[in-house]
């Protein structure tokens, strides 16, 4: 491998850690959010959600994509690999669960319904069990 091609990875890697680190605090204040009924520390929730999804989460979950997409781009032959593609398959999931929790964001802040508070706190615990997935495939290669 390239020695460029390990400062892609090693950011990678990085911005994986900072979407992850974005997603599990969005949804726990998801359940903050949902719990609340002082106004006032709704809208403040409302702002620390929009400032976690717009400074930290979306732009991290693009930057893994992306570099991602570039470590396959130049490593073709990982795309042949089970555990590469069950981890894009994972990937996959978990952006979608990023999204809904945006999407969740949206609703809270629109005074729409979501899930109850026990249901996104179940909620917040997918992306956990996709990352030591994804952990899992990275480091053990299985198949």
């Amino acid at each position: 491998m390239d020695n460029w091609l390990l400062w892609v990875k090693a950011f990678h890697v990085v911005a994986d850690i900072a979407w992850m680190a974005g997603v599990l605090y969005l949804y726990r204040l998801l359940v903050y959010h949902k719990a609340e009924t002082e106004a006032v520390v709704k809208q403040r929730l409302e702002v620390w959600e929009r400032k976690l999804i717009n400074a930290i989460t979306r732009p991290a979950m693009v930057v893994a994509w992306l570099l991602g997409l570039i470590l396959i781009w130049q490593q073709p032959y990982l795309l042949a690999l089970p555990w590469m593609r069950a981890k894009l398959a994972l990937a996959v999931l978990l952006t979608g669960a990023t999204q809904m929790a945006i999407r969740y964001h949206r609703k809270l802040a629109g005074d729409k319904p979501v899930p109850g508070e026990k249901a996104l706190r179940f909620l917040n615990e997918v992306p956990t069990l996709l990352m030591i997935g994804i952990v899992i495939l990275v480091i053990v290669r299985p198949g």
